[in-house]
């Protein structure tokens, strides 16, 4: 496949319209949109969006579910050289609270429920503070609010089309993106109480995605079934810019459930999926599933141990489904297997690093590399963010070493023929159903119960989840608790899937002699626990 000569965002759009103008672009539930026009609804957001002051730098905020007015408002803010701050739709509250304020986001267009959550509702709870001021404008899709309705964002004429630069609107002086400036910035849970912001540029989201759907063998004839969501990097920086760059068309699920998954699959002849363990484990389990109804699948993305890729293949039907290492730092993925490699090779390794990636392996102790076939700590450069912002901006030294390499944390090893394996995590990260979370997170969140005196969370293997979230609780002198009601209390704070899968009440933790949590004196504990006592 020829690679696009854009490297911005807005300028790609405008390219795949014109070698692609009749050809869908994606399809969202009964919409079909082709890339000619998905070019002009984004032109028309993005008129509609300097009507309102958006302008080069400006961040606008992104709170929806898989839907074409996501990718259409993505692709109308870049063409400004606006900012996307993409909000995950399982944030509560309380987590709006922080986003909104650590991102500084001027505009915000948002959904207006979803998945039994209200955000008007949160928002104009949040709004009627004053920790917000420079938030001037919301854009809300679906019922009247007072607020901009998005529909009239569709309603401004698109602008003039630029001469002769393949943009979808023209560019004013001191306006529009450069291939180095920030595209999007995508919340990640990290080991601080609170989700890193990761800004991601527009060359590298171009560049880095048109090299993943290299490895996955795209061309305009996939069609690629998307379930996971677009404010993860596996859906915006990795999905939707593999599929862009070949001029291929993305299938949108508004939210994974796998029944309508294989429904989706089979009506639109689906050639690739992104998928995880869980997911794959729920729709080769499905009673509706048959082998026949999803042979139309080659090709996608997953992550897991061996038999995990070995599932995707030859249960569910992906035969050449490429095995991947990565993070949003690195733009979704810096390591990709080929698809067509021998299923037995995709599923002991995670592949070369991409094209412009290095990957280095040192030592724990040392910090120097260490020999092929010998695991240490992975290191990575090349499509790598430029450093966190907002409050995790003092994270930064940490992160990246004086010589621009990003520590991920994960140990891992290089075999003689370059190919990366990942070994396992140094961090104390938990990762359940392929979302990251903080464990400090977690246990902020239990503390926050007023019966609650000390609390340690930590992850304990699940052959379907990846990890599950065991929490052990200290309460307060005097005070009685059940861990049914902490469960509650923490699905009245946070997302669902940051609740406890297993809660114990002791009398106290193992800590340190300055006081520090051993949550590695833990471990064992979950472990017997989740033995003995199953899912909660």
């Amino acid at each position: 496949m020829i690679a696009p000569r854009s490297r911005t965002l807005g300028e790609l759009l405008g390219e795949q319209a014109e070698r692609f103008a009749d050809h869908a672009a994606v399809i969202c539930g009964d919409r079909c949109i082709s890339y000619g026009e998905l070019a002009a609804r984004a032109s028309r957001v993005a008129a509609s969006l300097r009507a309102l002051g958006v302008r080069h730098g400006d961040r606008v905020g992104l709170l929806m579910n898989n839907r074409l007015e996501w990718v259409e408002s993505f692709f109308a803010a870049a063409s400004l050289g606006a900012v996307i701050v993409a909000f995950s739709t399982w944030s509560k509250l309380d987590e709006l609270d922080y986003l909104l304020q650590d991102s500084a986001v001027r505009t915000l267009i948002t959904i207006d429920s979803f998945a039994g959550q209200d955000f008007v509702a949160d928002l104009q709870e949040l709004r009627a503070t004053t920790r917000y001021a420079g938030l001037r404008d919301v854009v809300v899709l679906g019922r009247e609010t007072g607020w901009l309705r998005y529909e009239a964002l569709l309603g401004s004429p698109p602008l003039p089309a630029p001469v002769p630069a393949p943009l979808p609107v023209p560019l004013a002086p001191g306006d529009g993106a450069s291939a180095a400036h920030d595209a999007i910035i995508i919340y990640t849970s990290g080991s601080s109480s609170r989700p890193k912001s990761v800004p991601l540029a527009h060359y590298g989201i171009i560049e880095n995605g048109f090299n993943i759907g290299e490895r996955q063998g795209y061309g305009p004839q996939d069609r690629v079934l998307l379930a996971p969501p677009l404010f993860w990097s596996y859906g915006s920086a990795n999905a939707l810019a593999a599929v862009m760059t070949h001029g291929a068309t993305l299938v949108l699920q508004s939210r994974f459930e796998p029944g309508e998954a294989l429904d989706l699959i089979e009506r639109h002849r689906c050639t690739a999926l992104y998928t995880l363990p869980a997911m794959t484990a729920a729709l080769v389990s499905h009673p509706r599933f048959r082998r026949e109804r999803t042979r139309s699948l080659r090709t996608g993305l997953t992550i897991g141990a061996p038999q995990d890729i070995i599932i995707a293949a030859e249960v569910l039907g992906a035969a050449e489904i490429c095995n991947v290492y990565g993070q949003t730092e690195t733009y979704g993925n810096c390591c990709v297997t080929w698809h067509d490699w021998p299923l037995e090779r995709r599923a002991a390794c995670q592949g070369p690093p991409l094209p412009g990636v290095t990957v280095r392996i040192v030592d724990v102790d040392t910090g120097k590399l260490v020999p092929s076939g010998e695991p240490g700590l992975i290191e990575v450069i090349g499509y790598v963010m430029r450093g966190y912002s907002g409050d995790s901006a003092e994270q930064n030294a940490a992160a990246l070493s004086a010589d621009g390499y990003f520590r991920t944390g994960d140990m891992g090893m290089l075999t003689e023929n370059g190919d990366m394996r990942f070994v396992g995590r140094t961090t104390e990260m938990i990762k359940k159903g392929g979302i990251n979370i903080s464990p400090a997170e977690v246990e902020d969140v239990l503390m926050r119960h007023p019966a609650v005196a000390q609390a340690g969370v930590v992850g304990v293997p699940d052959a379907q989840q990846g990890e599950l979230l065991a929490a052990f609780v200290v309460v307060s002198p005097g005070m009685n608790v059940l861990p049914e009601e902490l469960a509650e209390h923490c699905k009245s704070l946070v997302s669902r899937y940051k609740t406890p899968d297993f809660i114990v009440v002791r009398d106290a933790l193992p800590v340190t002699v300055t006081g520090k949590l051993l949550r590695r004196e833990l471990k064992p504990l979950a472990a017997d626990l989740a033995r003995h006592a199953g899912r909660r």
